[in-house]
């Protein structure tokens, strides 16, 4: 079958406004859901970060509170334990894209410090996006269209339907007063048509070969519509 490129960030900080570094890294829930479906569909998954470095895991996203119980967090945490393609990723600035067939961007904190200032990173998007072929972004994941900028200054992403981690879900998390900047309002003046529904609910949006979600709860619902545009 197919490779999935899985594009994670490489920090295990988020700097807030008042230069305190908040722990961070990947949120696990949006790694490993869409993990199992595109394994179980058949497909390879290669991860690339920048600099190849081992992506973190942000700590919070294997409690108990933040998935539904203990049990469902033991059962994250398996899933991850068997992600081994975590652990010899490639790296971002070695990536032919023309080696995978879609692209997959997972959220937590740590894009929000790194993948969303990345050029790298920007021109993938923006080839991707161009190339036709499927690329999904979840959650903080959208923080990385922020450095796809065409030549001309204009945002590539700018006129699509994106969802992503919302203003009043920063708010609930308890970030969004210590934030140097939020994503939703980031992403509205990049020119995107920012989609929001309900905090913590489900929300996935598909405007062409681009699949959004808005939170953790998007990702499993968001590979879904991967593979289907896989066929």
């Amino acid at each position: 079958m197919s490779k999935i490129l899985f594009v994670m960030t490489g920090a295990d900080h988020w700097t807030l406004a008042d230069g305190t570094p908040h722990p961070t890294g990947f949120w696990a829930e949006e790694a490993v859901a869409p993990y199992e479906a595109f394994k179980d569909a058949g497909h390879e998954i290669v991860v690339a970060t920048p600099g190849g470095v081992v992506p973190p895991v942000d700590q919070g996203s294997l409690a108990a509170g933040a998935n539904g119980g203990q049990e469902n967090a033991d059962r994250v945490a398996a899933a991850l334990d068997s992600f081994t393609e975590l652990r010899s990723p490639v790296k971002l600035e070695e990536v032919d894209l023309d080696e995978y067939a879609a692209v997959y961007y997972p959220g937590g904190h740590g894009p929000m410090e790194d993948l969303a200032v990345n050029t790298t990173s920007g021109r993938l998007l923006t080839d991707a996006l161009d190339s036709g072929r499927p690329l999904g972004v979840v959650c903080h994941g959208p923080a990385a269209l922020l450095a796809a900028e065409r030549a001309d200054g204009t945002n590539a992403f700018a006129g699509y339907r994106v969802s992503g981690f919302t203003n009043d879900e920063e708010t609930q998390a308890g970030l969004a007063d210590k934030a140097r900047w939020l994503l939703q309002d980031r992403l509205v003046e990049a020119g995107v048509d920012f989609q929001e529904g309900e905090p913590w609910a489900p929300k996935v949006v598909v405007d062409r070969n681009l699949v959004t979600g808005q939170n953790p709860a998007s990702s499993a619902p968001l590979a879904q519509e991967l593979l289907k545009q896989l066929g």
